[in-house]
Order: structure tokens, then sequence, then C-alpha cells
């Protein structure tokens, strides 16, 4: 008796490396139902699109995606935020979709697909303030390097993000299932862990009555294997002295931060719902650097939010010429439907936004410019990442560069350096906007 072949599936991941984690938790599942997993929707039964709605351009991409797929002969289960979106808000040009898996139900992914299949049209979506899904993920990155999500959701209800609303209020995952999933990734032989939630300083507040945030830290430090652990998204108003004596105390944190501030206008950080002023930047900025000797911050920054100023503007400008911090991504507003800013008056005009954008880029490259150069004659534990064959020279990172958002350094070598291996390189200037250097013993 022959048996008859399992349906194809495709999985299409979009969005942030959170939503990539989650993704990966559905191929997990999809994988165990027994489908077999294939890379292109063309060959595909059943395409599941993991998507991102946070702001606009997003939602396009997404979109986009949808037409692509459309033009195969595949069924279409749309997942993610813009299930969740679309639940919400319904989208006029949203193509036919078979199916829909909200963002509290990515653990429904195999039924979803067993639904589409068998000609129904499965719509799941759960409670988002349900406890964190503990499904484990089918690894898809690179071998060397992994994010580890510590929460889902968010409380800090900012004015302009639509994220609780789509993801749900902030939910911590047990400590013990956090290392867990550490401990799985070393024995994987992932050596650089970046600690990620949509605000990792909240961590353990909704479950231990307090941020544990310190405490986890130190249990992912003991494990073997991980020589690098890196922070990411630090709300401002919730970096502790216990944090920062953390970073400072344990040699396998990254003296990286990833604090978004948004802006330093007073008056925008209150329309914002942002819980700090400009003074509490500057203080934050100062203390950092004082307790954490070498360490390298990132932000990110809305330019053109509602009612914004030329004045407030410049004010911005001058808190960045003061501030010196050498990894930053400016973004422009984004007034997105429901949230509490999509109401204010005074929209900026675009042409506004994006004039202000290219101006904080180019004060922010000069920025970047002068921390490589500051970092001449200092030596850096790299992460190789591989090797340019056009320029006949290797690549990878140091704590000071995160993947995907920062640059990377260049360095040559007198002997082969495999990707993942780890080199200790002596900088000696950049190469455009990135470091160089050359591999020492």
């Amino acid at each position: 008796m022959s048996m008859s072949k399992p349906a194809k599936v495709a999985l299409i991941a979009m969005g942030c490396e959170k939503n990539v984690v989650n993704s990966e938790q559905m191929l997990w599942l999809l994988d165990r139902a027994g489908f077999e997993m294939v890379g292109d929707p063309a060959e595909a039964d059943v395409t599941v699109i993991n998507t991102c709605a946070f702001i606009e351009s997003a939602r396009r991409e997404a979109l986009e995606q949808i037409a692509e797929v459309m033009e195969t002969d595949s069924k279409i289960v749309l997942a993610g935020c813009l299930a969740e979106y679309h639940k919400k808000m319904p989208l006029k040009d949203l193509p036919e979709i078979d199916g829909y898996i909200g963002a509290g139900r990515f653990d429904s992914a195999a039924d979803a697909v067993r639904d589409v299949l068998e000609g129904r049209n499965p719509c799941y979506f759960g409670e988002l303030d349900a406890p964190v899904s503990e499904t484990p993920r089918i690894y898809t990155g690179p071998p060397h390097t992994a994010c580890l999500k510590i929460a889902e959701g968010c409380d800090n209800r900012c004015s302009y993000c639509a994220i609780p609303s789509l993801r749900g209020p902030y939910r911590s995952r047990r400590m013990e299932a956090v290392l867990d999933e550490a401990r799985a990734l070393a024995g994987r032989g992932v050596t650089e862990l970046i600690v990620i939630a949509q605000d990792t300083t909240r961590y353990g507040i909704d479950l231990y009555g307090g941020p544990r945030l310190p405490e986890l830290l130190e249990g992912l430090c003991k494990i073997d294997g991980p020589r690098r652990l890196r922070l990411h998204y630090l709300y401002p108003g919730l970096i502790t002295e216990q944090l920062m004596d953390t970073v400072a105390a344990q040699p396998k944190i990254a003296r990286y931060l990833d604090i978004p501030m948004q802006h330093a206008s007073d008056r925008i950080l209150r329309a914002m719902n942002r819980r700090y002023t400009r003074a509490d930047l500057e203080r934050l900025i100062q203390t950092l650097r004082d307790r954490i000797p070498g360490v390298v911050l990132r932000t990110s920054l809305i330019v053109g939010f509602p009612g914004e100023t030329q004045a407030d503007y410049e004010e911005l400008l001058d808190f960045l010429q003061n501030a010196q911090i050498p990894r930053t991504g400016i973004f422009t507003y984004s007034r997105e439907a429901g949230t509490a800013a999509a109401a204010l008056p005074e929209q900026v005009p675009e042409r506004t936004k994006r004039h202000r954008q290219k101006s904080i880029e180019k004060l922010q490259s000069r920025v970047a410019d002068a921390f490589n150069r500051g970092r001449e004659g200092s030596i850096a534990d790299v992460l190789t990442e591989g090797y340019d064959r056009y320029a006949g020279v290797y690549y990878g990172r140091s704590e000071a560069e995160s993947p995907d958002v920062d640059g990377v350094v260049f360095f040559t070598s007198e002997q082969p350096v495999p990707a993942g291996e780890w080199v200790r390189v002596l900088l000696d200037g950049a190469f455009g906007g990135d470091g160089k250097g050359a591999v020492i013993p």
C-alpha cells in the first residue's frame, strides 16, 4: 500500500528578529506535523507568510509579498502582525487569503495549514495577553549568532506605536525556559547570543514582581559556549544601577547597549508618552560611560512627530552633537491608525521629515567616522562572518557592531579564517564607515 506524499509548505519570514523567532517556532511545528518544507512558494501547496505591520511601509512590503505568492498556485496563510492588523482595521486592498494566524496563535500553524488543505478558511486569533508560547524553534540563522527572545508585547504605550494592539501587553518568559533555550543554542555551536524583547529592561516585572534582567544575564553568562551576550532595546527610564553593574562586571556581556531614545525635546517626548526628559537622557549617557568604561551606545530617533517645530528639531541636533552617540538609526514618523499620535494636529509634511532625517544622518555619519578614528590602535575580539573576495579581506563584528544594523570590521589574516571563528584584530583605521585592521596572535 503506497503512502501519499506529504503536502509541501513554504514559510516566508518578514519583519524584525523577534518575528523571525516566531517564524522558526512555526517551522518547527510544521516540520513536526510531517509537512515537507520547501523554499519556493511556486513549489508549495500552502505558503505561510509571517508579517510585520508596525508601520505603513512594512504593511506595503507584506502586501507586495502576498501579491507575488498569489502569482503561484500556492494557497496562502497570513500570519503575524498584518493578520492582527487586518482583524482590527480591514485593508481594502488585501487580496484573498485562505487562512489567518494572529500574533497570539503562532502555535496553531500546523492546524491552519491542515484546514486550508482540507478546503476550510481558518481564522486563528488568540488572546494577546496569553503567556508566551514555549514552542521550540528550528534555528535558521548563521550557526554562530542567534537571537534569544525573553519577552513578548509591550507596556510602554508610546503614543505613536501600534505594537501593544498588535502583540499585546508585556509578558516575560520564565527564566528557566530562557536559560534552557540558551543552553540548546550553545549546544548547536552558537557563540553570540543577542538578548531581545520590545523592552528588555522590563523583563521579569510581570512574573516576579520586579526587574530580573541582571539575574537572567548572570545565569546566561554561566552557560558554556557563548562568548558574547548583546542587549537590544533597553528603555531609558528603566536602566537600573544593578543592570549597569552587571554589564560592567560580566566580561561576556558586550559593552554595547541599544537604547531607543526617540527624541530630545521635552515637549515632543511628552507628546510621545516617553517618560523621561532630555536632562534624564544626558545624565544616563554620562552615568553609563562612567560606570561601563568603553561602552558603545546605539539609539533610534524619530523625526517629524506631529507638532515637531524647527526649534524641537534643532534641540535634537544639539543633543546629538553633544552626546556623540556612535550608532544611531533615524526614522521618519509614520502616522498609524488607532494610535494616540494619529489624532494629533499639526502633522509634519513628508518633505520636512525627509530633510530633517537626512540632516541628522549627515551629522551621525561624522560622529561614526570620529568613533572609528578613535579606535585606531586598539585590539578588538572579532567574530568572523565571511570573506570579501573582491576586496581580498575578511570581515566580522566586534562588540561595537550588532548584526544588520551596524557595519563590520574588515581585516586581513595570514592564515585562513572560517566563518564563526573568533580572532584578535589590531584596528588601524577605517574602510568607508567600517573599521579595519589585521589579525594578531
